[in-house]
């Protein structure tokens, strides 16, 4: 009997793209180049490599002389590795109810981070001082799982963005009660492409404490990073990275991919386009009576809301998720490698279905 052919072939067409997810996308060609120039060789594993020790400097430029980065696999690692960085036994975090720890994380941080999520319903995905207050209480009472993290996302899961001074304002606050701060930045690129100000400037410089910093979505082909900002804030991380099972045996290839969006401008260029993909969708939807937009598009999603049959045979040319079926709200979402006319080809097949 002969063996099974192995030769390796393309299952998909490369030019059809739809606005599903920014996971979605491929990797970006020179992050593709920058795997290619870290193979061959033997490098030391588990993160004594040499790529891992340069990435440290090269997020330092952007985090501070003080950060320090720990690769990992996926967002969910690294929200569950920071959040047990900053919790004790019986921790809690306050978060937003629509953030992604608590709706996309299967119970995760909860389940095996074994903490408890503390939530509070958001008009935008974006809490407030106030806000956190309604669930900072109770540090004294053994019967309540206390409060010690305030857990926001950049952009949020609304694709909103909070403003350095929102954030400043959470930190101070959330500091006063003696609580630490975490940031989900799966898209945090996104955010600083679209306030047009440094990294930095939404993370340490605010008073963040613990980052996930995202790769997968701005054009990497797998990983992310959490970055501790506060040391003081955090200990073991390297172990919980391993308790976590997060800890990548060929580390080389998860930092040298993150050292080629962030040693110089792919990770803003790959976010600005985006960004501005989603600013033209939003325009060409804003044209096309009868279809609403929910949220600000401040970020690359455009959230919408319009009539369920519409999206139903719209979903039968181009992939996109419901995300409240029942009130028809819908995502769409952009990425690095979306295109004008991909855009200008979709707005054009919402139009004619909602004409029929």
């Amino acid at each position: 009997m002969n063996p099974p052919k192995t030769d390796a072939r393309r299952h998909h067409d490369p030019e059809v793209r739809g606005f599903a997810s920014d996971n979605y996308a491929g990797a970006h060609p020179e992050v593709l180049a920058a795997l290619a120039l870290a193979n061959g060789g033997h490098q030391v594993a588990y993160g004594e490599d040499a790529y891992t020790e340069n990435l440290q400097s090269v997020v330092r430029s952007h985090f501070g002389a003080t950060a320090e980065a720990f690769p990992v696999f996926n967002g969910t690692g690294a929200n569950v590795v920071a959040l047990q960085a900053v919790t004790d036994r019986w921790g809690a975090v306050i978060c937003a109810e629509s953030a992604h720890i608590n709706v996309d994380e299967c119970g995760a941080p909860e389940r095996v981070g074994g903490l408890k999520l503390l939530t509070v319903p958001t008009p935008d995905g974006k809490l407030t001082p106030e806000l956190i207050d309604r669930q900072a209480y109770g540090w004294d009472d053994e019967h309540r799982a206390m409060p010690q993290v305030v857990s926001i996302a950049q952009a949020t899961e609304l694709g909103t963005v909070y403003t350095p001074d929102e954030i400043r304002a959470l930190c101070e606050h959330a500091h006063a009660h003696g609580m630490k701060v975490h940031l989900d930045g799966s898209r945090l690129a996104n955010a600083a492409a679209t306030l047009d100000v440094p990294m930095r400037t939404l993370t340490n410089a605010a008073g963040v404490d613990i980052l996930s910093l995202g790769g997968t979505k701005n054009g990497a082909l797998f990983g992310e990073a959490v970055v501790v900002l506060n040391r003081d804030a955090v200990s073991h991380m390297k172990h919980l990275r391993k308790l976590s099972m997060q800890l990548a045996s060929k580390m080389r290839f998860v930092s040298v991919q993150l050292e080629a969006l962030l040693a110089r401008d792919l990770w803003l260029r790959n976010a600005r386009h985006s960004n501005e993909m989603a600013q033209r969708l939003a325009e060409g939807v804003r044209a096309v009576h009868g279809v609403e937009i929910l949220h600000p598009v401040q970020a690359n999603a455009v959230f919408a809301r319009l009539p369920h049959d519409v999206s139903e045979r719209l979903q039968k040319r181009f992939r996109f998720y419901f995300w409240d079926e029942a009130a028809g709200d819908v995502r769409w979402m952009c990425a690095f490698d979306t295109t004008e006319e991909d855009v200008d080809t979709f707005v054009a097949a919402l139009k004619e279905e909602m004409a029929r």
